[in-house]
């Protein structure tokens, strides 16, 4: 059975579609269009580009560009952008190595022909392969991406609304007293057994 292991027919257009991604403003779609006019790349393996995106979670199904997108354009972010972008498209090798970024050609082709069940020397392999490391060169795996604001936005909003649960709620206590009064016609008795709850349990 085939893998989906995200790849394209010519891995080295990535190359000036992410440099051209980080200099372009961010778009509300990322479309065709787009791509041939605002960043330059014409032709079918650019287009490929598109497919890929979503597979590594760098645009959402209908084109949008993710936050992930949005970190990748900030140089600040790019390698752990990129790096998070490849474990999304490639979770498959990486949870069969955490660390395949670290695998030379020939390691990373035994987990890739392992998953898809292709031949060692299928060109699907080898562009999947291709694809993975042309990527690599733009991750950083060694940096970790800040939270976004939106997450830092939703913690605050579910600690506020917390807080206000809290102040709406009041704590009240009740409790029933069930006495068993002794058999006496003495009044002097009963003065004293209520006396004494006056005193000892009804006062604040």
């Amino acid at each position: 059975m085939a893998s989906k292991l995200p790849y394209i027919s010519t891995p080295g257009v990535i190359v000036k579609i992410v440099n051209k991604i980080k200099e372009a403003t961010t778009p509300d779609r990322f479309t065709f269009d787009f791509l041939e006019t605002k960043l330059g790349c014409k032709g079918g393996p650019y287009r490929q580009f598109v497919p890929l995106g979503k597979k590594l979670s760098l645009l959402n199904s209908n084109g949008t560009p993710t936050d992930l997108y949005k970190k990748l354009r900030n140089n600040a972010t790019a390698g752990a952008a990129m790096a998070q972008a490849m474990r999304n498209g490639y979770r498959e090798i990486f949870e069969r190595n955490e660390y395949a970024n670290n695998l030379d050609r020939e390691k990373l082709k035994g987990v890739v022909v392992e998953i898809t069940g292709l031949d060692t020397k299928n060109k699907v392999v080898q562009l999947i392969c291709q694809t993975f490391e042309i990527l690599k060169k733009f991750a950083n795996f060694e940096s970790k991406l800040p939270k976004s604001s939106t997450e830092d936005q939703q913690t605050d909003s579910k600690k506020g609304e917390g807080l206000e649960d809290l102040k709406k709620f009041e704590l009240g206590l009740s409790y029933t007293i069930n006495l068993v009064l002794p058999k006496t016609d003495d009044p002097a008795v009963f003065n004293a057994i209520f006396r004494a709850l006056r005193d000892n349990l009804l006062r604040k």
